[in-house]
């Protein structure tokens, strides 16, 4: 298993419940999440910043 540290650009959500799922399965995409935080937020562009820790396995 490794870990990996990763950003990402997540687009903003009507909800704060909606907002969690998106980034969740966003980052689901390039692994297992370990932690995440949103970085920034940039309300022109509707976007969020996020950074992520997540692990994958090690492929034989």
């Amino acid at each position: 298993m490794t870990t990996h540290f990763i950003t990402a650009e997540i687009d903003i959500q009507e909800t704060s419940t909606e907002l969690q799922t998106a980034i969740e399965a966003e980052l689901k995409k390039q692994g297992e999440p370990l932690r995440w935080a949103i970085t920034s937020v940039d309300e022109a562009q509707q976007k969020v910043a996020v950074e992520a820790v997540v692990t994958k396995s090690a492929e034989c």
